[in-house]
């Protein structure tokens, strides 16, 4: 990563969880308190947020995206319209990149608020709250290369980012990581229950499945292949084998892309279906 610039300003529209993530990953990653603002309604959160993290945290909208090089919208779908309207003389002047991380809101959708701004969309996962995030980028072609690597910067400090070539690959990214922690962790709740059911105690059973998919995920992060990791775990004719050879029977390979595919379905349907509730009519 080159150098931080001292003289960009990041901003963040809502104080949550995942703008948190973020803020600790930038201060990781070199950023200086002074350049973070947030804005945030409840007083008890501001006063946490600046307690926590030294940055400093407003009511004020207009205050808080005044003089930011990017803004990083981070507030529930339904809160945007009315937030975006009462910043679009701001945005008009300044325009900062407008980095999106609301879930189902399209390009598009953002672009009726404030059409003057270059707009990255950006579907971070969970595990960004503990620095090992896995984001997905899309941009259009006339957001240009700075403001990309600005966006991708601000997404990588609290994992990994990469970008994708079409909008509707972020429904499969909701899919695949974005929703895929619960699957890992529906899978280690099995396991364990299965573990129980065999004879071992229940806190014993919970540890080992905790630390196996930890250890699992640590071992994941190597050079190897996913398939390679597989492999290396499993020797011919032994316990492993027989464990996986019982899931393929059961059709386990079908289940996961079923499970995906509804997913990704399911992100696109919700997708659309705020894009209609918001898209102005002739009477507007």
């Amino acid at each position: 990563m080159p150098p931080v610039n001292p003289a960009i300003k990041i901003s963040f529209l809502g104080g949550g969880n995942m703008a948190r993530a973020m803020i600790q990953g930038l201060l990781r990653d070199g950023f200086a308190a002074t350049q973070l603002r947030v804005g945030e309604p409840v007083a008890a959160q501001r006063e946490a947020l600046e307690r926590q993290y030294g940055v400093t945290a407003l009511a004020d909208n207009r205050a808080v995206v005044a003089g930011a090089a990017l803004v990083v919208l981070a507030v529930k779908p339904q809160q945007v319209p009315e937030l975006l309207a009462g910043l679009a003389p701001t945005f008009a002047q300044q325009r900062p990149v407008l980095l999106s991380i609301a879930a189902g809101l399209r390009v598009a959708d953002l672009a009726m608020h404030c059409p003057a701004l270059p707009i990255v969309r950006a579907m971070p996962n969970r595990a960004a709250l503990v620095g090992a995030g896995a984001t997905a980028l899309y941009a259009t072609p006339a957001v240009d290369p700075a403001a990309r690597a600005l966006a991708a910067r601000v997404c990588a400090a609290a994992g990994v980012a990469v970008w994708v070539e079409r909008e509707a690959d972020l429904d499969i990214v909701t899919a695949l990581s974005g929703s895929g922690p619960a699957y890992f962790f529906l899978l280690a709740e099995h396991l364990a229950a299965a573990a129980e059911a065999q004879g071992l105690d229940a806190g014993t059973a919970q540890l080992l499945a905790r630390q196996t998919l930890c250890g699992a995920g640590a071992l994941a992060a190597g050079t190897m292949t996913l398939a390679e990791q597989r492999e290396a775990v499993t020797s011919k004719g032994g316990t492993t084998a027989a464990a996986l050879a019982t899931l393929q029977a059961g059709g386990f390979d079908k289940l996961v892309a079923a499970a995906v595919a509804a997913a990704a379905h399911r992100s696109a349907e919700l997708a659309a279906q705020f894009g209609r509730a918001r898209t102005p009519t002739a009477a507007d």
